[in-house]
């Protein structure tokens, strides 16, 4: 039986490589179908969990991870040998960028060589980390041929970006569209009808580029509309306008304008980082990319304009801040590249006395900072510190007790709707 004819039948076996956001999220979904996975990632911590069948990521249900290992349909391990015994590989490691905000690629080529080492016959290798244009292509392909397999006879590779979105309710693996491009039309083929086992909705372009291009777009549009109305809340604090009030009236437009919200700066392992990737890619071509530049220059100023609010609350030599919020956004536990961390950094590196509450994230370590969370917040706990700043909002957060409790309060995501000479708007 060929591999068309296997993934067909549902006679498939898969082999997910990084079980992290996307790739633990990402073998469930597959898991639910009736498939069995084979999981692979480095972090022995991690796969100690999956063997016990405990789960480390909030958007994965605790008691289906659990039966899955019960069962036997997902299986773990470090060892990059098993990926042997699957039919189709998924690999969704991390593509972070480096201090110089170029593209750090070491995950994808340390995978991709693993891959290299133990690829067989027939196989459908799909990338689904989020990378610039070219990546699959240029990087990826000739690693996987060191193999002496050829692509696109021997075996198969495609492109299929990620769209999780930690948190969201509504939309999870399998009802979000998924974008498809493959080396060629076989790749593309099998990657769409192994994606339509699980996904409702496969969205088949015409090349690798063309998806992974489709990725960067979709997190540029974010940072760029992102950055632009912090740049309009700045302009409009500065002419004493509410930009909160100014986004309601604009947005009973019915037409031709799409509401984007103020904050601290951006999170999340995406929209910041991503369009670097873009950037990156583009001087090959010598292309500008100064929407990217501009964007990303408004958002690190963010980090201080709140730093700057917050010293403006205070009033006062030697002060005490209360940070509301680590995670990048309300009720969920992740905070990658959050800015609540990069503006509790700023305070540190100020000599600003802090604490901070989030009931998502009750300890940070990111790179050489590392804080632990309050416990608790209450009147009496609020009151003690002389400002408060919300940097990240959550349902579980009473803002009525702290807009009774707090002395000032800097308010960076809208959580206090009541207007108040406390309150020190972004």
């Amino acid at each position: 039986m060929n591999l068309r004819e296997k993934i067909k039948n549902k006679e498939i076996k898969v082999a997910v490589i990084g079980l992290g956001y996307v790739g633990l999220p990402l073998a469930m979904a597959i898991i639910e179908k009736g498939i069995r996975v084979i999981g692979i990632d480095l972090d022995s911590k991690k796969i100690e969990f999956l063997k016990k069948g405990q789960n480390y990521i909030q958007d994965v249900n605790d008691k289906s991870l659990s039966k899955a290992v019960r069962t036997g349909i997902l299986e773990s391990s470090s060892d990059f040998k098993n990926i042997q015994n699957a039919d189709v590989i998924c690999i969704t490691v991390p593509t972070p960028i480096k201090k110089d905000k170029t593209p750090d690629m070491k995950y994808v080529i340390s995978a991709s060589e693993s891959v290299s080492g133990f690829l067989k016959k027939d196989q459908l290798v799909i990338l689904k980390s989020t990378t610039y244009p070219g990546t699959t292509d240029e990087v990826v392909l000739p690693i996987l041929e060191k193999s002496g397999l050829k692509a696109g006879s021997e075996f198969y590779l495609a492109f299929a970006p990620e769209r999780i979105d930690p948190g969201n309710e509504k939309f999870g693996t399998a009802n979000t569209p998924k974008v498809v491009g493959g080396i060629d039309k076989d790749s593309t083929c099998l990657a769409g009808d192994f994606f339509r086992l699980f996904i409702d909705q496969v969205h088949e372009v015409s090349s690798t580029k063309a998806a992974e291009m489709s990725k960067i777009l979709e997190n540029t549009f974010r940072l760029i509309n992102i950055s632009f109305i912090n740049e309009m809340a700045l302009i409009a604090r500065g002419m004493g306008v509410d930009i909160w009030e100014v986004i309601e009236a604009a947005k009973t437009k019915p037409f031709g304008f799409m509401p984007f919200y103020p904050g601290p700066g951006l999170g999340g392992h995406c929209i910041p980082v991503d369009p670097y990737y873009l950037s990156y890619k583009a001087k090959e071509y010598n292309l500008m990319t100064k929407f990217i530049d501009v964007s990303s220059e408004v958002d690190d100023y963010m980090h201080q304009h709140v730093v700057a609010l917050i010293k403006e609350a205070a009033q006062k030599d030697n002060p005490k801040i209360l940070i509301l919020g680590a995670a990048y956004k309300k009720d969920i536990d992740d905070f990658r590249e959050s800015p609540s961390i990069k503006v509790m950094e700023l305070l540190e590196k100020e000599g600003i006395r802090f604490d901070y509450y989030d009931p998502f994230v009750p300890k940070v370590v990111e790179g050489h900072f590392e804080k632990e969370g309050l416990g608790e917040i209450n009147k009496e706990i609020i009151a003690r510190y002389d400002a408060v700043a919300i940097l990240t909002d959550h349902d579980s957060v009473n803002y009525e007790m702290v807009l009774k409790s707090a002395n000032k309060i800097v308010d960076t995501r809208n959580a206090i709707k009541e207007k108040s000479n406390k309150v020190i708007r972004i």
